[in-house]
């Protein structure tokens, strides 16, 4: 009799209190959450929990953690296999925000977002992990902004334009959850596409205009 085993290695305690984390801070908030909800979720004991996480709290800064390192493989990358041109690679980041939004009848809020708004100003660890996330998030597109670099005007920040896509979804986001509709985020998206294309299309003619100097 050959006995069949299994090549998948189930999931440690930790994995599953931070897959219930994600799910239910997501879906209740963090201040709504307890303990309890966590353990039936995740199904693990009491003892499982604090032999992993001290605190509710350790948890929470684990799971920001967790969001930060899945930035590149769960948003950037599918994102950036679509399309080469840096600009587009923003718009298609966007874009994944859009079909998580279409997918979930606009109930989709992003985590980070949330938990930005309910966590109290004076937990700094929290706070700082959750800045961690923006900057990763804004660092990325910024690298697109530097990959064109010269088709952009001189004296655009491009610190200050990352920063700006990041408070267009952000914002888009929230809006379209709230209205329950998709047209706060396409309006807003759209915006920023007909802002991209002026600073486009400024620097294009300085451009132009420099080459006829030169004949």
């Amino acid at each position: 009799m050959i006995v069949q085993v299994s090549s998948q290695t189930p999931p440690t305690a930790r994995e599953l209190l931070l897959d219930a984390a994600r799910y239910l801070f997501w879906e209740k908030g963090y201040a709504a959450t307890g303990v309890a909800e966590l353990l039936q979720r995740a199904h693990v004991n009491s003892g499982s929990f604090y032999h992993v996480f001290p605190s509710k709290e350790a948890l929470l800064l684990a799971v920001l953690e967790d969001y930060l390192g899945g930035l590149e493989p769960a948003v950037l990358r599918p994102a950036f296999a679509r399309h080469r041109d840096p600009i587009e690679r923003i718009f298609a980041i966007l874009q994944g925000y859009r079909e998580k939004l279409l997918a979930t009848g606009c109930q989709y809020g992003c985590p980070i977002g949330r938990l930005a708004l309910e966590i109290e100003a004076e937990n700094l660890p929290a706070h700082n992990r959750i800045a961690a996330n923006f900057a990763a998030w804004t660092t990325a597109v910024r690298a697109c902004l530097e990959a064109v670099r010269d088709r952009l005007p001189l004296h655009c920040d491009l610190d200050a334009l990352a920063t700006f896509v990041l408070t267009v979804m952000e914002g888009g986001v929230m809006q379209a959850r709230s209205y329950r509709r998709m047209e706060p985020f396409d309006q807003s998206i759209a915006q920023l596409r007909s802002y991209f294309q002026c600073l486009l299309a400024q620097q294009a003619q300085l451009i132009f205009k420099g080459k006829r100097k030169r004949k």
